[in-house]
């Protein structure tokens, strides 16, 4: 397995390019913006996109989806951000952002497999109702979960606070401390680490 994060957009999300060089395929996770940035690194690695997973639907993390020629997979509570540009915050920036391409919804424990990578669904709702973390056994993607030294935003109308805490202790951190965690925006860290520092919690 190849891993790749690219910063885009305005917010700087962390877009994850998971690549398989036995298909030469590979899981995008968060294309939120720039799609050629992204292609161009895809293209570099001689991979083509299988899946586009969204760990949320807010525009900053679903931006660039219609760009790829695939699927996206999002948990079923979220699938209708796609299609609000309310929910998914795009006209508080004067867009209308509504996903024309195929969605794929999304339930807790489910697993996306690709060649020798196999992400497991973990449903953490708080920043959105529908809001995913992608377990990969040694490495885990947070989105807007859990950050270093940080949450996710809970002052949206669709999140709960309450809601998110419960999510990272009772799910999150019964991960290993070991753990990576590659989150939606900023530097990785791991599960130990956040248990231990993360003041938020």
């Amino acid at each position: 397995m190849t891993l790749e994060r690219i910063v885009v957009g305005p917010m700087q999300v962390n877009c994850y390019i998971l690549g398989s060089p036995d298909t030469a395929e590979a899981i995008v996770i968060d294309p939120g913006a720039e799609p050629e940035k992204i292609q161009r690194r895809l293209k570099q690695s001689g991979l083509g996109v299988k899946y586009i997973v969204n760990t949320h639907g807010h525009i900053d993390h679903i931006g660039a989806n219609a760009y790829f020629n695939a699927a996206v997979h999002i948990h079923r509570l979220d699938v209708q951000f796609l299609k609000n540009p309310q929910l998914n915050l795009s006209d508080m920036l004067g867009l209308s952002y509504s996903l024309p391409a195929q969605i794929v919804p999304l339930e807790e424990g489910q697993r996306l497999q690709v060649g020798e990578i196999s992400l497991k669904v973990i449903h953490t709702p708080g920043h959105t109702p529908g809001g995913i973390c992608l377990d990969a056994g040694k490495i885990c993607f947070t989105g807007d979960t859990l950050f270093a030294k940080g949450i996710g935003r809970t002052d949206f109308p669709t999140a709960s606070e309450k809601e998110l805490l419960h999510s990272i202790r009772k799910k999150l951190f019964s991960l290993k401390d070991e753990v990576i965690i590659y989150p939606g925006h900023g530097p990785s860290s791991t599960i130990g680490e956040e248990k231990k520092n993360n003041t938020f919690l």
